[in-house]
């Protein structure tokens, strides 16, 4: 049945927004025992701050103040072995009007009702009650809300914590639907005409029992206006830039919402309590619980390079728990879960959830030794045509390449290299080879001089164009560089012809040892570091 003369403040603890939280996963509701759920229609239960009573408003019970057709506030209370003794009707606080409590203050020592003057539909409005000497409550006092004229049957309202703001739920003369929700905010003890929050929370249907979160950037209401399970579903709505601008509503889910009419939502902790008529002609109290999210665990599985200076690692990433979606990040700056054609080396990842749960870990990949007298091919150095100097534009950087290959000397600090360079098939032969050489004392000196690389661990050495590079042609056939193959595309395809040249132009290392000995090594060749002058 829909009957909800109702308030809300919030004398409640430790609630967070859907939105921050990211994470809403409930427990399988359960209706509250029969201490308080009784075959009369049960609402909004309220407890104080100390757990030990608990208020709610009975309609439809023939014990009540103005009999079955009235609406009463009781009140259940905690006997000492801590469990709860049977509801009683707060006699001070009802007349034959409806009545209920909205709110326990936070001093325990005053509750806001819902006000009338004991006449039906008369002088309807928000009123605050306090505890008398003798222990009992006073008569209400009203609340005064200027132009807040409520000549339906349906109101309701929530108050913010700090007790600033109002949002009321009734059918103004704007009003888009039955009942819309509207705001007054309180500015040097007096309250402002109640204000539309806005078409993203107003529908063409009704919008009731509105309840704020804490910090008041979050309100909770029901609507039968914006679709859902069934009758009535409450709903979530985030505050923007104003009172009057709010986020779409999004659906409590269907562990909150029936295909009946569900409202009234309150939280204490991670515990909601809402009515619903799920399961019975008339409403009763339901609760559930908000589920601990699960710790973020991550795992990983990994193959390691198979041959020196591959890039066949891969790693395999595995999200064991947490709040999906995942977001990841590695220290090569990929954001897939898994990484393939890897080498060796460190890779780190951090794993971030849905909820801000972060994990991390460093996974490293090795290769096998080198191999001595394997010659391997280092990372791209290349040398502007005719001269030993490096070339560094947008496009190739060689002294990071040979910073490279500075790094893979220290990580392998017994390792020994012949710096192998070669030319292009283009000019005199012996000029060539000589040109070579420079090349391979130039990478020598970098190495050597900037990067402090022993120098007996090193041995220029060039080729000229004697030995030209291997090339995959579009068929995957190993072609040799050699200038009669190359001169083919001079005239046709002269961007081919200077790329396949520029191969050519390269430098190679040759392991020729693993156990350098500084202790016992001789001095390398003063020449390496003397350029040919032709």
């Amino acid at each position: 049945m829909r009957n909800y003369y109702i308030l809300f403040l919030l004398p409640l603890l430790g609630l967070n927004s859907l939105a921050q939280q990211g994470y809403n996963e409930l427990a399988t509701p359960k209706r509250l025992g029969t201490f308080i759920n009784t075959s009369a229609e049960e609402s909004l239960p309220l407890l104080s701050a100390d757990g030990k009573d608990l208020y709610f408003f009975r309609t439809f019970e023939e014990y009540n103040f103005g009999g079955v057709n009235d609406q009463d506030i009781w009140l259940c209370s905690k006997n000492e072995k801590g469990n709860w003794e049977e509801a009683f009707n707060v006699q001070e606080l009802n007349n034959r009007d409806n009545n209920a409590v909205l709110a326990i203050g936070q001093d325990g020592n005053s509750l806001y009702v819902l006000f009338s003057n004991g006449i039906k539909n008369e002088n309807k409005g928000l009123g605050k009650s306090t505890k008398t000497a003798s222990g009992v409550w006073s008569k209400p006092v009203k609340i005064e809300i200027p132009e807040l004229l409520i000549t339906g049957t349906n109101f309701g309202f929530t108050v913010s914590k700090d007790e600033k703001v109002v949002i009321i739920s009734y059918a103004g003369v704007t009003s888009k639907g039955q009942e819309d929700l509207y705001y007054s905010v309180n500015t040097a003890g007096a309250w402002s005409s109640p204000k539309s929050l806005g078409d993203n929370i107003n529908s063409n249907g009704y919008e009731i029992s509105p309840f704020l979160s804490p910090n008041s950037d979050t309100l909770y209401f029901a609507s039968n206006g914006h679709g859902g399970e069934g009758d009535c579903d409450i709903f979530y709505s985030v505050k923007k830039s104003s009172w009057g601008d709010w986020s779409a509503p999004v659906n409590m889910g269907n562990k909150i919402n029936s295909p009946n009419f569900d409202a009234y939502l309150v939280k204490y902790g991670k515990t909601y309590y809402w009515s619903s008529n799920r399961n019975a002609k008339e409403s009763d109290i339901y609760f559930t619980e908000q589920l601990t999210p699960p710790a973020l665990e991550i795992s990983e599985t990994h193959t390691n390079i198979t041959a020196f200076g591959g890039n066949d690692g891969t790693i395999d990433l595995a999200v064991i728990s947490g709040v999906a979606p995942y977001k990841f990040i590695w220290s090569n700056e990929k954001e897939s879960e898994d990484l393939a054609l890897l080498k060796r080396g460190n890779y780190s990842i951090t794993v971030t959830d849905a909820i801000g749960q972060q994990k991390s870990l460093t996974v490293e990949l090795t290769e096998p030794a080198p191999v001595v007298q394997k010659v391997i091919r280092l990372p791209e150095v290349r040398y502007a045509l005719g001269t030993w100097e490096f070339v560094n534009d947008a496009s190739i950087k060689s002294t990071d390449s040979l910073d490279k290959v500075a790094q893979l000397l220290m990580e392998y600090p017994g390792m020994q290299l012949e710096l192998i360079s070669h030319t292009d098939a283009r000019g005199d032969d012996e000029k060539n080879k000589l040109l070579s050489e420079n090349r391979a004392k130039a990478v020598y000196k970098y190495l050597v001089e900037t990067k402090g690389i022993d120098s007996r661990r090193l041995i220029p050495i060039g080729k000229g164009e004697l030995e030209p590079a291997k090339w995959l042609n579009e068929e995957g056939k190993e072609i040799d560089l050699n200038e009669i193959f190359i001169n083919q595309f001079k005239i046709n395809d002269k961007e081919k012809f200077e790329r396949l040249h520029q191969l050519n132009r390269r430098t190679e290392g040759k392991v020729i040892g693993l156990d350098f000995n500084p202790e016992t090594a001789p001095q390398a060749p003063k020449e390496f570091l003397i350029f040919n002058k032709k």
